[in-house]
C-alpha cells in the first residue's frame, strides 16, 4: 500500500473513489496535433494572442478574429482523440463513482472520445454565440461578420464560443461545487500558471479530503501543491493510472 502525506492528513492510495474531477490542459490535445501558443513564444499561428484572443482584438479587426478561429475549426478535422482522452473514456464508464472531466481546451477531442460529464471553462471552437440574442449554436463550418444568427436573424452578431483573456470562465459556480465533494483530482497537460484553474488544486486542499495528482510532461508551477506527481506524456502515463485506480476492488 502506497500513500502520500501533506501536513497533518494521509491519503491511502489503494483505496476507491468516488467522486473524480480530472482538470485537463493544452498538453492532453497537443498529443493530438492540436497547436497550442504556449509552445511557440506566445504565438497562435503567427498571430500574437492580443490580436486574436480578446474582446478589444475582436473590436478592432473581427474579420482577422473570425477568421483565425475558422482555421482553428477547420483544424479540428485533421485531429484524433488520443490514448490520453480514450483513457478517461475508460475511467466513466467503468469507475462506480462519478468521473467529471473539466477542459481549459476548446477542442470536442473528449466528446469524440466517448466521455460525458464534460464542462468546457473556455468555451467550444464548434460553437458560435449571437451577441443580439445570446443563443449558443453548434457550428462546424466558417463564420463570418455577415453570417446572420441562425435565431434572430441578424448580421455581425455573431462570435466565437470561446472565453478570450479579460473575460470570466464558464459554470464557474458548478466547477466549485465539483471541486467541494471530489476524492481524487487529477490534473493533465496544464501548465499551472492560468487562472482561475491553477488555483483548483490548493480549492481542492482547503476542502480537506481529495488526494492530488499531476500527469504533465514536466513540472507544471504549481507542483508542489500535489501530493503525486507524474511526469511524461498523458497518453503514456493516464492509461496506467487508469488501471491502477480500476483495479482497487471494495474490500
Amino acid at each position: 500500500m502506497r500513500g502520500s502525506k501533506r501536513g497533518s492528513l494521509v491519503f491511502e492510495w489503494k483505496t476507491t473513489f468516488k467522486n473524480v474531477v480530472v482538470l485537463t490542459g493544452a498538453g492532453i490535445s497537443a498529443e493530438s496535433g492540436v497547436a497550442t501558443f504556449r509552445d511557440n513564444g506566445g504565438l497562435w499561428a503567427e498571430h500574437r494572442i492580443e490580436d486574436v484572443a480578446t474582446p478589444d482584438a475582436f473590436a478592432m479587426n473581427p474579420v482577422l478574429v473570425q477568421d483565425f478561429y475558422n482555421k482553428r475549426r477547420a483544424q479540428l478535422k485533421e485531429v484524433e482523440p488520443n490514448a490520453g482522452h480514450r483513457a478517461l473514456t475508460r475511467l466513466q464508464q467503468e469507475l462506480d463513482g462519478n468521473v467529471t472531466i473539466i477542459t481549459q481546451n476548446v477542442d470536442d477531442l473528449h466528446e469524440r472520445s466517448g466521455s460525458h460529464d464534460i464542462i468546457h471553462m473556455h468555451g467550444e471552437l464548434r460553437k458560435v454565440r449571437c451577441r443580439a440574442c445570446a443563443t449558443v449554436h453548434q457550428w462546424q463550418e466558417d463564420c463570418f461578420q455577415e453570417t446572420a444568427c441562425p435565431t434572430c436573424g441578424r448580421q455581425v452578431v455573431l462570435r466565437p464560443h470561446i472565453v478570450w483573456f479579460g473575460e470570466m470562465p464558464f459554470y464557474m459556480d458548478l466547477i466549485t461545487q465539483k471541486l467541494q465533494v471530489c476524492d481524487l483530482f487529477i490534473s493533465v497537460g496544464t501548465s499551472g500558471n492560468v487562472y482561475p484553474a491553477a488555483g483548483f488544486v490548493t480549492h481542492v486542499q482547503q476542502v480537506g479530503h481529495a488526494h492530488t495528482i499531476e500527469i504533465n510532461l514536466e513540472s507544471s508551477e504549481g507542483v508542489s501543491y500535489f501530493a503525486e506527481a507524474r511526469h511524461g506524456r498523458a497518453g503514456d502515463l493516464l492509461p496506467a493510472l487508469i488501471d491502477e485506480i480500476l483495479s482497487v476492488k471494495v474490500a
